[in-house]
């Protein structure tokens, strides 16, 4: 509902004398602050939620797709009211993301999270598998920025002639010979 509506509404219904409570719905300024009492005891809706971890209501919707997440209660009329530790869970799966791990991996350790074991021999695993994945990536890397200041040095800095057909730049003379 537009702010001028809205606005006009309470208005009317104070004149009528009637109670407006400050529950104006998901995109007020009452969410803003993150999660509330109010909101925990009745259980967060997917907004809601969303907004105090910093993702969108789809992202949340998937991860409980997915089984990321587990499926909350529901209210009398069908709406998502997950509790406070799906703030927190979701706030382990970001974290997991930030250092490069899969959805898959990051399952795995929320499984064993959920057991109640420490998952600390599997989470090291993964960061040392993705440590070395990295490591290979950053290889990659240098070899192509080498492979780039190569061009660059072997550009002509002169006149440049035309290019041959399917290069995107002449040969320079030691090509040529």
């Amino acid at each position: 509902m537009p702010r001028a509506r809205l606005g006009r509404r309470l208005e009317s219904a104070e004149g009528l004398g009637r109670r407006v409570g400050l529950d104006l719905g998901a995109h007020s300024k009452v969410y803003g602050c993150g999660v509330g009492v109010a909101m925990v005891s009745r259980g967060l809706r997917v907004a809601e939620l969303a907004e105090a971890v910093g993702v969108s209501a789809d992202t949340v919707r998937y991860y409980e797709r997915v089984g990321l997440l587990p499926a909350p209660a529901r209210t009398g009329s069908g709406y998502r009211a997950y509790d406070a530790g799906a703030v927190d869970r979701l706030r382990f799966i970001q974290g997991a993301q930030r250092l490069g791990l899969r959805l898959k991996d990051i399952a795995d350790l929320l499984a064993i999270r959920d057991t109640g074991v420490c998952p600390c021999e599997p989470a090291e695993h993964l960061l040392r598998r993705r440590l070395s994945e990295l490591d290979a990536e950053m290889a990659r890397l240098a070899a192509l920025r080498a492979d780039m200041v190569s061009m660059i040095e072997a550009l002509p800095s002169a006149q440049c002639p035309p290019p041959s057909p399917g290069t995107w730049c002449p040969p320079t003379d030691v090509e040529r010979g």
